[in-house]
């Protein structure tokens, strides 16, 4: 049954409310302030919050801060209920979180349709929520355990031939050797992969995080930065004749290493989607406050729709081009770019073409 929380320091008024919700079906629970109003919104976690702004000691506009920067409430529809219609007044509500307003006085049929409106959004956003979720289980479920495996299966059964085989020459041993070296980097990189990813949901999540890399975030010579780290990867993939570099200088707001992840990312994509003897071309310009980054590639490309479903362990077309990786590798650029209130965009033409960009903030006083 849902509940609605309803915190008005008026008794009459919150008796009111309260027997109303009731008589509709809804499960009523009332609060006679601000103060009792934050514990039964922890307490219950009510669907929904009725509040009225004007009471003493914790007001309205206290409530809405307490309970919007508690993880476990932030996301409860807030309506607040009020006999004040300045306009800076519901502004200064919806600035800090409140999803409506409710003039008093108001009607039942005000009030019921004021809770419906909420409780449809947030059921919609709730179902987006959890398909999103969903998708990821289904994701990490289907590639995560081949991206384990695989490299796995190259150390056990290298070693093993290894420990067991006393008659293998030394190339054979070279090679074994080899191959090991090569599966245990590449589970190296899929660990470091999730657990960074794991890591930029979390601080993507804390806006105070946020502010602070966005205020220290510097790199003062980005053109070198960015052309190292795509020269490395040109080199591991043995692509290097294939890599063109056309990059400008500029001051970005961007922690180095997490530039030298960007391009590293989307190089490593690049090289691993398109053919040996195709160009890569790497171009970085400035943009007025913002520099762009983009990478292109003459591969299989991409259509609108995984465009679209672009996300952490989405691989396409698995059953048709076999490859390598767990598909973390855009959604990490994605949210580093965004980290620093920059972003991703992404054209391609199946068959033929895919260029990312990459836009990040420039250090405007270098």
């Amino acid at each position: 049954m849902t509940r609605v929380l309803v915190i008005e320091d008026d008794g009459i008024i919150r008796d009111n409310i309260l027997e109303l919700l009731e008589a509709e079906g809804y499960t009523a629970i009332g609060a006679e302030n601000g103060l009792v109003g934050v514990a039964s919104a922890r307490a219950h976690l009510p669907d929904l919050i009725i509040c009225d702004i004007m009471m003493p000691g914790l007001d309205g506009f206290d409530v809405l801060d307490e309970l919007r920067q508690d993880p476990v409430t932030a996301t409860i529809p807030f309506i607040f209920s009020t006999a004040m219609a300045d306009k800076s007044d519901m502004r200064r509500g919806m600035e800090r979180g409140a999803d409506d307003y409710l003039t008093k006085p108001f009607t039942q049929a005000e009030l019921l349709r004021a809770i419906e409106v909420r409780l449809t959004k947030q059921a919609a956003l709730n179902k987006k929520f959890q398909k999103k979720l969903d998708d990821l289980r289904g994701n990490i479920t289907s590639s995560l355990p081949h991206e384990l495996r695989t490299p796995l299966t190259g150390i056990l059964t290298g070693s093993a031939i290894l420990q067991d085989d006393a008659s293998l020459s030394l190339n054979e041993v070279h090679e074994l050797v080899q191959i090991i070296h090569t599966s245990a980097q590449r589970l190296d990189r899929l660990v470091i992969n999730y657990l960074l990813y794991a890591e930029l949901e979390i601080v993507l999540a804390n806006p105070e995080t946020v502010q602070a890399l966005r205020q220290r975030g510097r790199t003062d010579a980005a053109r070198s930065v960015i052309m190292a780290a795509a020269l490395q990867q040109a080199q591991a993939a043995d692509r290097t004749t294939d890599l063109n570099m056309e990059i400008e200088d500029a001051v970005l707001r961007i922690e180095p290493t997490h530039l030298e992840k960007i391009v590293e990312e989307l190089l490593d994509n690049a090289f691993k989607y398109s053919k040996t003897s195709t160009p890569v071309r790497v171009i970085g310009v400035p943009d007025q406050d913002l520099f762009v980054l983009s990478v292109a590639d003459h591969g299989r490309g991409m259509t609108a729709g995984q465009i679209a479903d672009v996300g952490a362990f989405v691989q396409f077309e698995r059953k048709i081009h076999e490859q390598q990786g767990s598909g973390l590798g855009l959604t990490i650029v994605k949210r580093l770019a965004e980290l620093y209130g920059g972003g991703l965009d992404i054209e391609s033409t199946p068959g033929k073409q895919t260029t990312v960009r990459v836009v990040l903030p420039i250090e405007c006083n270098p």
